[in-house]
């Protein structure tokens, strides 16, 4: 008794603390009708949970989660091997292999979004409320919990209502989904945000490795800076739509980021709170921590006494009446449950995207508009499309993902962020889906195309000359631009042609040479620099002389000829000689004189 009411008065000074600093870090992150910040970062009211946010838009589907606070005593680093000795030790530690994964998922995010600026603290502050740390580190050598780690079903029941997404192949469940894995992500959130921490080539919601690097991206995937603190809010609730939710992982981040220490797998402690359990200190529920995918496990009655009515009485005894059938049970129809707007969904319709071409490595300047309708045509809103860039392509949306979801507005639109053109050209397609519901997808046909430029022009003023079976001393650099502006990246062919009017390759004359050192007439896959020049490799000539033509192209139609010369060199003229013995003599005249 004096533990648990120890644990209330520690749970409740922590609780008072982290509430103060996080509703006073939440009035700025709140304000409606944000669109962007100063670095152009998103933060719209579509990237802010609401109260009216759905369930489905977050990590967890809002599943229970675990309500245990850090203990009042600041960590202190300890010996990162052997057994603890008290569970005070254990609760301040975190599992060795979890605690790699989240150090490996911070390094990744570091390269991969480094504007993100992600700590492993705030991972490992997500999966000790989310799952107590994989269940104390209950992980095998590869970082896969023993036993699948899966939330009560979101049937609606006391929990959101989330129909099937995956056919029940993460969480055992055909009909509702559950959260999942060591950080609890629900399946429709998984299939666009799983990844593959340790390089097995899965993503296995399982693997403490997977889905903290998963975590990693979901939290930083508006281009959130999370050491921003209302960034971090926005990071936090979008994971769990919940104030309480959000003061809980901000204690334990706090806690962390003051030190803790790596212990042994398995030895981690198990919290004991939960949000969905109204009785504190009680034991967590079997859906939450165990392998069993359906909701809460019936509870079994323990032996005590009978009720005072049902008492025994002597055989015998006046008071003693024979017994009775018991009458038969009345069935109550179960309710017919009320149609979601999922469900209502007949059709996707395009909602006047078309065009939707782009240079590579610009933003396209179109985005992909979707109509959710009922069979008679009318709008559905509060309806969640996903939206996923299918095909060859490095394209993503803003922020990195190919895939990303959105909420069907009061006319039933969902747009999806901007598309990003990566450097690969070619087609596309972007999928329109209904989260929840299986009803034909709507594909949209994109396009990259090639960087262009109008004009190509010589940085050189030298005459390029060569002798023949010689080498050039100069070599070609080229500047291209597109209206009057540099253009990077364009691709430019440079081909040694026989004449203007035959613009074909030569045979002979001046070449550039391969990796083997034969002779080549043509060059692509040549690129100018940031700064739109392009430097191309030296030339060397055979032994025919003449004049030739190097022509450079690009896309865009800009055009340049270069003159080369293979010729002998000029014979020297001898200079006149100044020695008197070499100079004609003079010889008498002959001529009569007058």
């Amino acid at each position: 008794m004096a533990a648990h009411f120890d644990r209330r008065l520690r749970k409740a000074a922590v609780t008072t603390t982290v509430a103060a600093v996080a509703v006073a870090a939440l009035s700025a992150s709140q304000a409606p009708d944000v669109t962007a910040d100063g670095n152009g970062r998103q933060t719209t009211s579509d990237n802010v949970p609401t109260s009216d946010t759905p369930a489905a838009d977050s990590a967890t589907g809002n599943s229970p989660y675990y309500t245990d606070l850090p203990p009042l005593n600041s960590p202190s680093p300890a010996p990162t091997t052997g057994t603890p000795t008290s569970p005070g030790s254990s609760e301040a530690g975190i599992p060795a292999t979890v605690l790699d994964a989240y150090k490996k998922a911070e390094s990744e995010l570091r390269r991969a979004k480094p504007g993100c600026n992600l700590p492993w603290q705030l991972l490992a502050a997500i999966g000790k409320v989310e799952s107590g740390q994989a269940r104390g580190g209950r992980v095998d050598a590869n970082g896969t919990t023993i036993g699948r780690i899966i939330g009560p079903q979101l049937d609606g029941n006391g929990f959101a209502l989330i129909k099937d997404t995956d056919n029940g192949v993460y969480d055992g469940n055909s009909s509702y989904d559950n959260a999942v894995g060591p950080m609890q992500f629900i399946p429709s959130t998984w299939a666009w945000a799983g990844r593959d921490g340790n390089g097995d080539g899965k993503e296995d919601p399982n693997n403490v490795y997977d889905a903290a690097l998963a975590a990693g991206h979901y939290l930083c995937r508006y281009d959130w800076d999370l050491s921003d603190q209302a960034d971090l809010n926005r990071a936090i609730l979008s994971y769990n739509n919940s104030q309480d939710y959000l003061n809980t992982v901000l204690s334990w981040l706090e806690h962390y980021r003051k030190g803790t220490h790596e212990i042994p797998d398995g030895t981690g402690s198990l919290p004991v709170g939960r949000s969905d359990d109204p009785h504190a200190g009680a034991s967590p529920t079997p859906g939450r921590t165990g392998a069993n995918p359906g909701s809460r496990a019936p509870s079994t009655p323990s032996p005590s006494k009978p009720p005072a009515s049902e008492k025994p009485t002597k055989p015998g005894s006046p008071s003693t009446k024979p017994p009775t059938d018991p009458a038969p049970p009345t069935e109550t129809p179960s309710p017919t449950p009320t149609p979601t707007p999922t469900d209502t969904v007949h059709h996707l319709e395009n909602a006047g995207t078309t065009g939707l071409t782009a240079t590579a490595g610009d933003t396209f300047d179109k985005k992909i508009s979707t109509r959710a309708e009922t069979k008679a045509g009318d709008a559905v809103g509060k309806v969640r499309i996903r939206f996923t860039v299918l095909g060859d392509t490095d394209a993503t949306f803003t922020g990195g993902e190919k895939v990303a979801a959105v909420t069907t507005n009061a006319s039933g639109v969902a747009v999806a962020p901007a598309l990003v053109a990566g450097e690969q050209t070619g087609a596309f397609t972007v999928r329109a889906t209904v989260v929840g519901r299986t009803v034909p997808g709507l594909d949209y046909k994109a396009t990259v195309t090639e960087r262009v430029a109008d004009t190509l022009t010589s940085t050189g003023t030298k005459e390029l000359t060569c002798t023949p079976g010689g080498e050039f001393a100069d070599q070609v650099e080229v500047k291209a631009t597109l209206k009057g502006a540099v253009a990077d990246k364009v691709a430019v062919t440079a081909t040694l042609i026989k004449s203007d009017a035959e613009p074909v390759e030569n045979d002979k004359g001046p070449y550039f040479k391969d990796a083997d050192g034969k002779a080549v007439r043509t060059l692509t896959g040549r690129q100018t620099d940031a700064e739109g020049l392009l430097r191309l490799p030296k030339l060397y000539a055979d032994d025919t002389e003449g004049t030739y033509i190097l022509r450079l192209t690009t896309p865009g139609g800009a055009t340049l000829d270069i003159t080369l010369k293979v010729a002998e060199p000029a014979e020297p003229t001898p200079a006149p000689s100044t020695d008197p013995s070499t100079a004609p003599s003079a010889q008498p005249s002959t001529e009569p004189t007058a």
